[in-house]
This record gives C-alpha cells, structure tokens and sequence, in this order.
C-alpha cells in the first residue's frame, strides 16, 4: 500500500501549511504524524481539526482513559492502522487491560471491563453500528458522564471516524509501534 499524502519538507511547504504544522509541533503533539500529515494538504482544515483533536483527546470531559478506549473502538471499527498503532500503547498506559484491548482489536466484547468502560465501549459500538444510541444506553451515559461528558464522547467518535476516514483513504503509512497491528 503506498501512502498517497506523504510527508512534505517543512520548507517546501506554503506559508499557510507552515503556520499550520507549526501550531501541531509547538502543541502537546510535538510533531506532525499520522492524520496531520495528508492533512497539512488543507491547512485551514488541519488548524480546525487539530484544534478539536486537542480538547478532545488531551481534555475531554470523560478523562483520558476512556477516551483512549473510545478511540481504539473508533479504530477497530474502521480498520485504521495507525490510530491504533498511536492509540493502543497510551490507551495500555493509561489503564486499559490486555484483555479489552485484545478484545476490542479481534471485534468481540471485552469480558470484565470496570462499569464506565463497558458503557463507553457499548456506547462506541452502537453508534458506529447502529449509528444512533438506544435509550438505555444513553440514560446510562448521561448518568454517569453528564451532558458535557455525553457530548464529548460523541465528538471523540466522530473525529476519530474523520481522522480514518482521512487515513484510509490517503493509505497514512503506520508508525512504528508496540502495538500489535489490528487483524484484517
């Protein structure tokens, strides 16, 4: 597969692409990988995303752990290679098991998940299934998370989904990674 968005020198970018990459490497990114790199095609575009993609994985209301989570259903569920290979080594480190990890990469549902993961995970997948939450799910949810918490979980869903969206269709070279790739 070749990675039909590849990386651009820094110098031979435009200025606004400059500006751009700038804010993603002086950010709690460090540098410009993965997404940002087909991205960097649209700066305006890449500016607004990585703004998001900032509060929501660094900042959303439900808390890294389960955002990381979120993300590797968001992942799985789109095949995206490298978010789980970035995704799947921070989601270990902040306190997802082996096992739902395990799980969430062959498509099964995680047995023993502490309650706030199984409803994140359920949640992830009916939206990504079903697109759309049934009403137990969601009273739980909101319960649990609050509105702020509810929305922001939707929000990681959805810019997740963008960013493999970008990803698979740009072929994104995967970074090297600890974490095993996911399986076709």
């Amino acid at each position: 597969m070749t990675d039909r968005l590849g990386a651009i020198p820094f110098a031979d970018m435009s200025a606004a692409q400059q500006v751009a990459a700038q804010a993603v490497i002086d950010g709690p990114r460090g540098a410009l990988y993965g997404p940002f790199v087909p991205l960097i095609r649209s700066p305006e575009l890449m500016a607004a995303a990585q703004r998001m993609g900032e509060y929501l994985r660094y900042r959303s209301a439900i808390g890294t752990r389960l955002t990381e989570l979120a993300i590797l259903v968001t992942a799985r569920q789109w095949s995206q290679q490298v978010e789980w290979a970035i995704h799947e080594p921070i989601a270990r480190q902040y306190g997802i098991a082996d096992e739902v990890i395990a799980a969430v990469a062959a498509r099964r549902r995680p047995e023993n998940m502490v309650d706030d993961e199984a409803l994140v995970h359920d949640f992830c997948l009916q939206l990504h299934q079903l697109q759309r939450v049934d009403d137990a799910t969601y009273a739980a949810a909101l319960a649990a998370f609050g509105e702020h918490g509810v929305v922001d979980l939707m929000g990681i869903n959805g810019y997740y989904t963008f960013l493999a969206m970008v990803m698979n269709a740009a072929q994104t070279a995967v970074p090297a990674s600890p974490a095993v790739p996911l399986p076709e």
